[in-house]
């Protein structure tokens, strides 16, 4: 940590004057900074060519600190893979954070040092950001907006409209670790397990799978909050095709899964932070998921489905022991502030 002469933010660190301008140039700007950020302007001056995609996303988790991670990490890498999902690399981020009066200078660089470690990971630079401080009680501890740009690689054709019947429906990895994970420390609900986030920066893989496939891949998503159920449900709603599921496909970890029946939860409904979901051209989906596999982000990918006429806008679950059910999308909140 930096030497600084307060140990807890105070409403004076909001104010925009010498307390906030020690907060930020003791942490943030010391921490983060690059040529663009270190011009400390209202705006950031970015060149860009090409086709851009732009995103932006709110973290309210808790706890903020969790198995394997914490909401700076979180935030980093979750406006980093909506970025990923549209096919683009993502180059620039705006960090807002929403600090409680309270927090700890300690808890903060945590935070702080999270993001630096996350945004040199996956290839990204803060330019641009604000902090305002919130009364004791108005908050909880720390939120965190971020927005990012990015350019959209040139092979990658990445639309609903490109979903096709037929199409092979593939997953990166584990469902439902995240969730279990934030579950694991929440109050009320603890059990002994060792299950971490698996929170991560997903924008390499998806690089390397669209440079190899290029149109072939059709659409990817991330599914997060409402999990693998409610993106699937909403790629079928609004292709107007059905998707067949199977559960024997579906990969998660043994302790999850466990956790998950202790629970009453269906993994289906529970969140992901560092999987994605992609639609493929079935002639090329054996191929996607071995070179996927060679990722590290994608060593336990599966086909779990495919597209299909029948059952226009509904996901059927074809059940490991040979039934069938519907899927349908999530009404409510499994887990409120997940993300």
């Amino acid at each position: 940590m930096p030497k600084v002469d307060f140990e807890m933010i105070t409403l004076g660190h909001g104010s925009g004057g010498l307390l906030t301008n020690k907060l930020l140039a003791s942490g943030v700007f010391d921490l983060l900074k690059n040529d663009l950020l270190d011009e400390r302007h209202d705006g950031a001056f970015i060149n860009l060519q090409g086709k851009t995609a732009f995103s932006t996303d709110s973290f309210v988790i808790s706890p903020i600190f969790f198995p394997n991670s914490n909401i700076g990490e979180l935030a980093v890498n979750g406006t980093v893979n909506d970025l990923a999902m549209c096919g683009a690399i993502p180059r620039y981020l705006s960090l807002s954070f929403i600090l409680e009066e309270g927090l700890s200078m300690q808890e903060f660089w945590e935070v702080l040092v999270s993001i630096k470690f996350a945004c040199e990971k996956a290839g990204v630079c803060v330019v641009t950001g604000d902090t305002k401080v919130v009364e004791k009680g108005k908050g909880d501890k720390i939120f965190i907006n971020t927005s990012g740009i990015g350019t959209v690689h040139p092979q990658a054709n990445i639309s609903l409209k490109n979903v096709n019947a037929e199409d092979s429906l593939v997953i990166s990895g584990n469902v439902a670790t995240h969730g279990i994970a934030i579950m694991s420390v929440r109050e009320g609900l603890q059990f002994d397990t060792d299950i971490q986030s698996d929170t991560q920066a997903l924008n390499s893989a998806v690089l390397t799978l669209i440079e190899k496939f290029g149109n072939d891949v059709h659409l990817l998503k991330d599914p997060t909050r409402g999990g693998v159920a409610a993106v699937l449900n909403e790629i079928a709603r609004d292709t107007h095709l059905g998707i067949d599921l199977f559960q024997k496909n579906i990969p998660i970890d043994e302790q999850v899964e466990g956790a998950c029946e202790i629970l009453g939860l269906d993994p289906l409904y529970v969140a992901n932070e560092g999987i994605f979901l992609s639609i493929v051209n079935s002639e090329i989906a054996e191929d996607y998921v071995q070179l996927l596999r060679t990722l590290p982000e994608g060593k336990n990918a599966q086909i779990i489905g495919k597209i299909v006429d029948a059952h226009p806008k509904q996901v059927i679950l074809q059940s490991s022991i040979g039934g069938k059910r519907v899927v349908n999308m999530p009404v409510g909140e499994q887990l409120p502030r997940i993300c």
